[in-house]
């Protein structure tokens, strides 16, 4: 499936790609900013989320949460996201309402700073530490996300820390924090906009001229430091989490080729056939055949910096205690690597992948994301043209050697939940710090 794609760059920077599509009266803005948790520094993580937040609440010519009532009432969605090196925001809007989503874009991206105020910081810093109470902190296995990273990445690593922030960091940040993280990562040659769907060529790029252009370019962000890794963590790594559960749940982190590389494909596959669905082998064997686990599936980060994670997520049955868990999850990456996979398993893998690669690009929203995805990470958003190509390239031979050479027990973090006992127990920990520099 090949799909149209336009580019062009604004004088302040702003890159631009277009895919027109006429099948629906519908049209999708996305737009990318290159900041995530990595960006911040020590003593204020957590800013990349909050301002997640803090975009919603008005800008000079919209107020707080109008940016909301404007695109709903409209008959559009919206919402963003963070991540670890990104942040995005996106609407879909009926085609007639493509000029309002992109001056409400324009507008927070230009004139978020007028409107900014320490009532707005503080409700919103609120808002952010109740969102970790309630998802994180007591919230069964919650705190995977953040432990899980900081088991595999060293401590001054930019993707060990937390994506949400600590309470601490959260409480001391000011308004001039704020205001200085905006100026520093909000601006025009910091970000990708992508508009995908029913619109005119031609008058769509008038209006990203009228919007965007007059916003000045940034005076530059202060670039990450070297993220570069040795390709496994150099031995295992474990933590045990007693927490407010009843079953045990595993996960298991391999270090693996970053997100866009040669090798990446090929660590894609084999997460796919560890943990693609019903007929991936944890769950043929674990959950089905051997009936060990209630859940299990496999997943990559899809990190572009440093390194990728491969991470296995199983969830035991109540009769199965930790150490039955453990072992059998560890057996089965011991099996893959002594093995290898087959033909056929690869051909179902990338089927699968292939399928839902397709059936996103077939939504507005789906296909603007991916065009930022790409234009951010890699300047160039045609690659999402080549991605199953590079997928049906996979070989067995090149999955067997990607498990021989990546999931060894020397390239494993894994992280235990356990329910907790009567007495109340610490989280304990057994590093093999050699692969941490």
């Amino acid at each position: 499936m090949q799909i149209p794609i336009e580019t062009f760059t604004l004088p302040n920077g702003l890159f631009v790609t277009l895919s027109e599509d006429h099948t629906a009266p519908l049209v999708a803005v996305n737009l990318w900013y290159h900041v995530g948790s990595a960006n911040e520094r020590t003593g204020r993580t957590g800013f990349a989320h909050l301002f997640e937040h803090m975009l919603f609440q008005g800008s000079a010519s919209v107020a707080a949460n109008e940016h909301f009532e404007l695109v709903q009432r409209a008959g559009g969605t919206l919402n963003g996201s963070t991540w670890l090196d990104r942040t995005n925001y996106f609407e879909t809007v009926p085609s007639n309402q493509l000029e309002l989503a992109l001056w409400l874009e324009a507008n927070r991206m230009g004139y978020l700073l007028p409107a900014m105020t320490q009532q707005k910081l503080d409700t919103q810093r609120d808002v952010v530490q109740n969102e970790r109470r309630w998802s994180m902190d007591n919230q069964p296995y919650g705190t995977w996300w953040e432990r899980l990273p900081a088991l595999c990445f060293p401590s001054t690593h930019p993707f060990h820390h937390s994506l949400i922030g600590s309470m601490a960091d959260l409480d001391a940040a000011s308004l001039d924090d704020i205001a200085q993280f905006f100026a520093t990562y909000y601006t025009p040659d910091n970000a990708v906009l992508s508009i995908a769907g029913d619109f005119d060529r031609d008058e769509v790029r008038t209006l990203v001229e009228r919007h965007f252009a007059p916003i000045p370019r940034g005076t530059g962000k202060p670039p990450l430091p070297d993220m570069t890794l040795p390709p496994t963590l150099g031995g295992p790594k474990r933590e045990v989490v007693p927490d407010d559960v009843v079953l045990s749940r595993l996960f298991v982190a391999c270090r693996s080729p970053v997100f866009g590389s040669e090798e990446y494909y090929a660590a894609s596959v084999c997460g796919a056939i560890l943990g693609m669905r019903k007929g991936s082998r944890l769950h043929r064997t674990l959950v089905r055949d051997r009936q060990i686990a209630a859940d299990a599936q496999a997943f990559t980060y899809d990190l572009t910096k440093g390194s990728d994670l491969l991470v296995l997520d199983v969830t035991a049955r109540p009769e199965t205690t930790s150490d039955q868990l453990e072992l059998a999850v560890h057996e089965m990456l011991d099996r893959l690597q002594e093995e290898g996979v087959t033909a056929d398993e690869v051909a179902r893998a990338v089927t699968l992948i292939e399928t839902d690669l397709i059936i996103s690009l077939q939504s507005a929203g789906d296909r603007a994301d991916r065009l930022s995805l790409f234009a951010t990470y890699f300047g160039d958003p045609s690659l999402v043209n080549v991605q199953a190509e590079r997928y049906r390239a996979v070989t067995a031979e090149r999955v067997t050697a990607f498990a021989r050479a990546r999931l060894g027990a020397d390239n494993r973090a894994s992280l235990l939940y356990v329910p907790k006992q009567s007495t109340e127990q610490e989280p304990t920990t057994e590093l093999a710090e050699a692969g941490a520099r």
